[in-house]
């Protein structure tokens, strides 16, 4: 958590530059070298996204293929579609994933 914030301002007392502690500093920087966050995102837009899910057709048409596949009823087509849609899931869980290391990252740095 930033803890002591001091602002440089000019002659008109606009401010122009922040004075960070140190380890806010570090945590910062930091945050520019680790490829997995996600940046650019607003915290509510991290937390849409770590909280987001399939579309509710595509998950009914998972489950179908999916119960359908352990019966053995699957077209080569279906098999093809429950392959992109368990891609897509993959993916997804991705994304949330990073989205929820993100916050994690930024939470200490909130005021």
């Amino acid at each position: 958590m930033v803890q002591d914030v001091r602002y440089v301002t000019d002659e008109a007392g606009e401010r122009v530059a922040v004075l960070l502690d140190l380890v806010t500093y570090q945590k910062l920087t930091a945050a520019r070298s680790d490829s997995e966050l996600l940046t650019g995102l607003s915290h509510d837009e991290l937390v849409a996204l770590a909280e987001s899910a399939l579309s509710v057709d595509a998950q009914n048409q998972l489950n179908d293929l999916l119960s359908r596949n352990i019966e053995g009823a699957l077209s080569g087509d279906d098999l093809a579609t429950l392959d992109r849609l368990l891609a897509r899931v993959d993916d997804l869980n991705i994304l949330k994933a990073r989205a929820r290391y993100t916050l994690d990252h930024l939470r200490p740095l909130a005021p």
